[in-house]
């Protein structure tokens, strides 16, 4: 690990996004609660939130943070070909927080796959990455 103690402690955020692109008949059955595993988004959002704040215990190497704020958003295109997922998590601490959002987003988005894989077997995951990160 890094180490970290000489730095000070600052507030901290980071947001980070992914995509899961999924058939429209599958959107569809997100949408009216016909996914046989239940509720897709709800229970996404709470698996990403989870990950975000077990980050450490999956990511070698990264520190044990105590997370202030982690949240799972999700965005439809007019396209209705994908779900947009963002995470943003914040903290007071010595290290950024960018692990935690890119673990929450890829955690939802595997949420998401495991929970359609029955009715969907052509979904893709992409395009994970951080959007931003400050410090103050």
């Amino acid at each position: 690990m890094v180490n970290v103690s000489a730095k000070p402690v600052q507030e901290r955020e980071a947001m980070a996004r992914g995509e899961i692109c999924l058939a429209k008949a599958t959107l569809d059955a997100i949408e009216r609660g016909q996914a046989a595993k239940g509720n897709v988004l709800a229970t996404a959002r709470l698996a990403g939130i989870m990950a975000a704040k077990k980050t450490a215990d999956l990511i070698p190497l990264c520190h044990p943070l105590p997370i202030t704020h982690a949240e799972v958003n999700f965005e439809i295109p007019e396209s209705r070909d994908r779900i947009v997922i963002t995470a943003t998590a914040r903290i007071s601490a010595k290290t950024g927080v960018e692990m935690e959002a890119l673990t929450a987003v890829s955690t939802a988005a595997l949420t998401i796959y495991d929970m359609c894989k029955a009715i969907d077997k052509e979904m893709q995951i992409t395009d994970i990455k951080v959007t931003s990160k400050t410090k103050r």
